[in-house]
């Protein structure tokens, strides 16, 4: 299997939706944007998001076990590929690279 790089690229943040749908929280993501994780052997790497790693799973054991072109020609580098989490609040935007 292939390691797979995970970075986080962006980071957005919704305040409209926040201020009309959310309840206050205490802890939001604590991604940075140009934080970088490895996945070996497609398992999540540690202090990794549970929720934003259920999203990425697939394409991460996708990856690791030699997919290329899964968008069907739209990621410049075929051994890659663009995914967000489902935080409708504060959505980031993940790079997924086969290493």
């Amino acid at each position: 299997m292939k390691d797979v790089k995970i970075t986080i690229v962006k980071k957005a943040e919704h305040k409209d939706l926040i201020e009309k749908y959310e309840n206050p929280i205490i802890h939001a993501c604590a991604y940075s944007e140009g934080q970088v994780f490895v996945s070996i052997n497609a398992e999540i790497p540690k202090g990794f998001c549970e929720s934003a790693w259920q999203n990425l799973y697939p394409f991460v054991f996708a990856l690791s076990n030699g997919a290329t072109d899964l968008y069907d020609g739209w990621m410049k580098n075929k051994n890659s590929a663009m995914i967000s989490c489902n935080d409708g609040f504060r959505p980031v935007s993940f790079y997924l690279e086969s290493i």
